[in-house]
C-alpha cells in the first residue's frame, strides 16, 4: 500500500504553525478550505505518480518564467465613493459615539483647539481657522482659491458673523471696513442701502449668485457666509457693481449629521431662538432645516421694536457620482416699528441729539407707523459631471418679497421755535424674480498649464411694483396735518408719538410698475502655470431691457452692455501672491428699480423730463498682494485701487426747470484696502480691515461741484474682531470699529454743508464651554453706549439715522 506524504516544506510549515489569536468562524472555514484544497492537490499528484524508483528518475524540466500581466491602475475614488463607503461603515459599526476625524494639520502646525470647530461650520472656511475663508462659493466663476484671485474680496464666514453678534445685514455693514450705511430717500426704499468703496450698491446684492433687487431688510439666520467683491464686477455679476457686489451664501444640506440650537435673552426685552439641523437620510440624500424667532426692542430708542421669524429647508440629492441636485427654500418675516431718525440742527452742524435732545427721543407715531418685510426665495441647482473635465450646471430661482411700511421722517426744523415737520414716507413694494443660469465648466491641462473655462448664460425677469399710502390724518390735532399727512410745528423736545389715529391707511392705487428682462452670456477663463503665474479674464454681454409703467404712461429703454476684466497673479512663494487687475462695469438708466425717478436711480413714467440716456461707464485699476501666514491659517491682503465713473447723471435746475436730468458728470474714488482673517496662533483668531479713500468730482454741470468730495460715505473706516482661547473651555473676544465723518449733499457732491461726526464703537464677548455639547456666550455691544449715527439723509434740511445704544445678550447653545 502506498503511503501518501505531504511535501517536506508543507510538513515543516505545519509543524511550525501556531495560532496565538482567535479567528472568527468564517475566517477559520476559509483558511481550512484553502489548506485542504492545497494539500489534496499535492497528495493527488503523488498518488498518481506512485513510488519513484531511482532508475526511473524523471528528466529535468525547464519552466518558462511566469508572464506578468500588467493590470490597469484602479480608478480614482471620487468624493461620492468615499462618502458612500463611510456612510455604509457607520451603519454597520456599533452605535457608539465616534469623534469626528479632523483634517491632518499642515507640517509644523499645532492642532486647533477643540472649542474652535463645531458641527455644521462654514464649508468654505479653513477648518482650523474659521475666521479665514479659503474660497468663494461659486467655483464656476472663481476657479482659484482667494489667495490666487486677482481681486479684493472680503468674506465674512459663519463664525465671524456669529462672533460679531450680527443678526442682520445692517449689523454687518456697521462693523465692516469699506461699507457705509445709507438711508432711504424720498424716492428710494427704506431698506438695506449701503455703499461699497463710495458707490451705492443697494441693487448689487446677490443671493447664491442670483441678483436680489428687492432692497429688503435681510436676516442672517440662513446665511453661511457673506462675500463682498470690491471694485467693478460686471463680468461676474452683470449690470451695476461700480464699487462692488455682495453675495449672500445660504446654508446647504451637508453630508454629516449635526443638531444645533441657540436660545438668547438680553436687554431691551430681547428673546431669540434659532435652530439648525442636518440629517443624512442615506448616502445619496441629506436634508437640512433651520429656523429663527425673535422678539426685541432696540437699545437706546423709545417705542421701537424689531420682531422676526423665519425658516429654511435645504435638500441635497446625489444618486451617483455624476449627478448632484440641491434645492433650498427660505422664508423670512419681519414686523417692526420703523425708526427714521432724528432731526438735524443746521446751525450747530450736528443732529439735535448732539445739542441737548435725549438720544432715545423717537419722532414717529406708534399708533400709525409700521414696517413689515417678507421674503420667499426658492433656489434649485442641478450639477452634472459629464466626465473628469466637463461639468454642466443649471440654477433656477424664484423670489417673492414684500417691503411694506409707513414711517415718519423728522425734517425741516425751525431753529427759532424749535419745531419740526413730521413727514410720512410710505411704500407697498412687491418684487418678483425669475432667473435661470446655465454654466459649462471645462477643466483641462496643457502640459504644465492647468486651465479652467466657464461659459454661461443667464435669463432673468425682475418685476417691482410699489405704491404709497393715503388717509394719514389724525383727529388729535385738527389742522395740524396737511393734505398728505405731515404734521407741522411739532416740538423737537416733545414729539407727539402717541397721537390717536382712528382711520386705517389705504393704498393710493397708483403704483409704478417696472420690469427688467435681461439676457446674458459670459466667458470666464483662468490659466494656472505651475501655481506660479495665474491669468484670469472675463467677458460678459448683457441685453438689458427696462420698461416702467404708471397711470397709463410708459417709459422704456434697451441697452447692450459689454464688460470685461483682466488680471494677473504672480506667486513668488506658495503662500504669497502679487496681482494687478483691470475691470469695467456699466449702469444703465433705471437700474435702481426702487427709485421713483431718475434722480434716485429709477424711472418715473409720468415725469415731463427726458429719462433715456446712455449707460454710466465705470472702470477700475487695482494692484495688490495676498499672504497666507502662520502655517497658512491667516490671510493678509492689501490693495491700491482707483475707480473712475464717466457719463454719470445729475439733477440740476436748467432754464428754470428744477429736477432736470443731465448726463456727463465724472468723478473718481481711490484708496487703500487692507484686510486680514484667520489665526495668528492656534488660540488667537483675528478678522478685520481698514479702508482709506479719497474722492473727487472731476466734471459736473454745476461748476461749484467740481473739486468736491462725494457725499454720504465714510472715507476712512477700520474694524478689528479678535478672540483668544484662554483654555479649552473659555474664549474671550472683542471688536473695535471706526468710521470717519460723513458729509451730506445732493445726488453727487458733498455740497450741503451738513455732516455727522466720526465715531468709535467697541464690543466684547465671552464664551464658556460647559461640556462637549453645551456652551454659554455673553455679548455686550457698544460697551460705552457711544452715541453715533448710521447715515445722513440726502437733503438740505436732513434727518439722520441714529444707531442702537448699549445692549447685552446671553446665549445658551446646544450642539451635537
Amino acid at each position: 500500500m502506498t503511503v501518501e506524504k505531504a511535501p517536506h516544506s508543507l510538513r515543516a510549515a505545519t509543524t511550525r504553525m501556531a495560532w496565538p489569536v482567535d479567528i472568527d468562524s468564517r475566517g477559520a472555514l476559509a483558511t481550512a478550505a484553502a489548506f485542504l484544497v492545497t494539500a489534496g492537490s499535492v497528495g493527488s499528484a503523488d498518488a498518481q505518480q506512485g513510488p519513484v524508483q531511482p532508475s526511473e528518475a524523471l528528466p529535468s524540466v525547464t519552466v518558462d518564467a511566469p508572464v506578468v500581466h500588467h493590470r490597469s491602475a484602479p480608478p480614482r475614488q471620487s468624493a461620492a465613493h468615499v462618502r458612500a463607503r463611510v456612510a455604509l461603515r457607520r451603519r454597520a459599526a456599533p452605535r457608539a459615539p465616534v469623534a469626528p476625524v479632523q483634517p491632518a494639520p499642515a507640517p509644523g502646525a499645532v492642532s486647533a483647539p477643540a472649542i474652535a470647530r463645531q458641527p455644521g461650520s462654514d464649508p468654505y472656511a479653513d477648518a482650523a481657522a474659521p475666521y479665514k475663508a479659503d474660497r468663494l462659493a461659486s467655483s464656476a466663476k472663481f476657479a482659484e482659491p482667494i489667495l490666487n484671485t486677482p481681486k479684493s474680496v472680503t468674506v465674512l464666514t459663519r463664525e465671524v458673523i456669529d462672533d460679531k453678534n450680527a443678526t442682520s445685514f445692517r449689523d454687518l455693514a456697521r462693523t465692516t471696513a469699506g461699507l457705509t450705511l445709507g438711508t432711504g430717500e424720498g424716492g428710494n426704499a427704506f431698506g438695506d442701502r449701503f455703499f461699497i468703496r463710495g458707490f451705492d450698491a443697494r441693487n448689487d446684492v446677490f443671493v447664491d449668485g442670483v441678483r436680489d433687487p428687492s432692497v429688503s431688510i435681510r436676516e442672517n439666520f440662513f446665511t453661511e457666509q457673506v462675500e463682498i467683491l470690491r471694485g467693478p464686477s460686471s463680468s461676474f455679476a452683470g449690470r451695476g457693481t461700480t464699487g462692488g457686489a455682495v453675495n449672500i451664501v445660504t446654508k446647504q444640506a451637508q453630508d454629516r449629521n449635526f443638531y444645533k440650537a441657540d436660545a438668547t435673552i438680553g436687554t431691551d426685552s430681547t428673546r431669540r431662538f434659532t435652530f439648525d439641523v442636518n440629517q443624512v437620510i442615506s448616502p445619496a440624500l441629506s436634508i437640512r432645516a433651520a429656523g429663527m424667532g425673535q422678539q426685541a426692542n432696540v437699545a437706546g430708542r423709545d417705542f421701537v421694536f424689531d420682531d422676526r421669524w423665519g425658516g429654511l429647508l435645504a435638500v441635497a440629492f446625489k444618486p451617483n457620482d455624476q449627478l448632484k441636485v440641491t434645492a433650498n427654500y427660505t422664508h423670512v418675516y419681519l414686523n417692526m416699528l420703523p425708526d427714521f431718525g432724528v432731526p438735524y440742527n443746521t446751525a450747530a452742524g450736528a443732529p439735535f441729539t448732539e445739542t441737548g435732545v435725549p438720544r432715545n427721543t423717537y419722532y414717529g407715531f406708534v399708533n400709525r407707523d409700521f414696517q413689515k418685510a417678507k421674503q420667499d426665495i426658492l433656489t434649485q441647482n442641478t450639477e452634472y459631471a459629464v466626465n473628469d473635465h466637463l461639468t454642466i450646471s443649471n440654477k433656477f430661482r424664484y423670489e417673492w418679497s414684500l417691503l411694506n411700511y409707513l414711517g415718519t421722517i423728522p425734517e425741516a426744523p425751525n431753529l427759532t421755535t424749535l419745531t419740526y415737520t413730521g413727514n410720512p414716507q410710505s411704500r407697498y413694494q412687491v418684487t418678483t424674480v425669475l432667473a435661470d443660469q446655465t454654466d459649462a465648466t471645462l477643466k483641462y491641462d496643457l502640459g504644465p498649464i492647468k486651465s479652467t473655462t466657464s461659459i454661461g448664460t443667464e435669463f432673468s425677469r425682475e418685476r417691482m411694483s410699489f405704491d404709497t399710502y393715503r388717509g394719514l390724518t389724525s383727529e388729535a390735532l385738527p389742522g395740524g396735518f396737511n393734505g398728505t399727512g405731515s404734521i407741522m410745528n411739532a416740538s423737537i423736545f416733545n414729539p407727539p408719538n402717541e397721537l390717536p389715529f382712528s382711520g386705517t391707511p389705504v393704498l393710493a392705487g397708483n403704483p409704478i410698475v417696472t420690469t427688467v428682462n435681461t439676457k446674458s452670456a459670459y466667458l470666464i477663463e483662468s490659466v494656472n502655470y505651475q501655481d506660479l503665474v495665474i491669468l484670469n479674464g472675463g467677458l460678459r454681454y448683457d441685453n438689458y431691457n427696462i420698461s416702467s409703467w404708471q397711470a397709463g404712461k410708459t417709459v422704456s429703454n434697451t441697452s447692450g452692455l459689454v464688460n470685461y476684466n483682466l488680471g494677473i497673479t504672480v506667486k513668488p512663494l506658495p503662500y504669497a501672491s502679487v496681482y494687478a487687475a483691470y475691470a469695467t462695469s456699466a449702469n444703465p438708466v433705471g437700474g435702481a428699480l426702487d427709485g421713483s425717478s431718475l434722480a434716485y436711480g429709477g424711472f418715473n413714467p409720468i415725469a415731463p423730463v427726458n429719462q433715456v440716456f446712455s449707460p454710466q461707464r465705470n472702470k477700475a485699476f487695482e494692484i495688490g498682494t495676498k499672504w497666507e501666514l502662520f502655517d497658512r491659517h491667516l490671510l493678509l491682503t492689501a490693495a491700491l485701487f482707483h475707480t473712475r465713473v464717466d457719463n454719470a447723471l445729475e439733477s440740476i435746475t436748467l432754464n428754470g426747470v428744477r429736477g432736470t436730468i443731465v448726463s456727463g458728470a465724472s468723478y473718481h474714488v481711490q484708496g487703500v484696502d487692507i484686510g486680514l482673517g484667520g489665526k495668528i496662533t492656534p488660540e488667537w483668531s483675528v478678522f478685520g480691515g481698514m479702508t482709506l479713500m479719497e474722492s473727487r468730482v472731476d466734471q459736473s454741470a454745476m461748476p461749484s461741484n467740481v473739486g468736491l468730495k462725494l457725499a454720504n460715505i465714510a472715507h476712512q473706516s477700520f474694524n478689528l474682531l479678535s478672540k483668544y482661547q484662554v483654555t479649552n473651555w473659555l474664549e474671550i473676544g472683542g471688536q473695535a470699529t471706526y468710521m470717519s465723518r460723513i458729509y451730506g449733499g445732493t445726488l453727487l457732491a458733498a455740497n450741503a454743508g451738513t455732516s455727522i461726526p466720526s465715531h468709535w464703537r467697541f464690543d466684547t464677548f465671552l464664551e464658556g464651554k460647559i461640556n462637549d455639547n453645551l456652551t454659554v456666550k455673553l455679548f455686550v455691544n457698544n460697551i460705552f453706549n457711544t452715541r453715533y449715527y448710521d447715515a445722513l439723509y440726502q437733503s438740505a434740511a436732513p434727518f439722520v439715522f441714529i444707531a442702537p445704544g448699549r445692549s447685552a445678550q446671553l446665549m445658551l447653545s446646544a450642539k451635537f
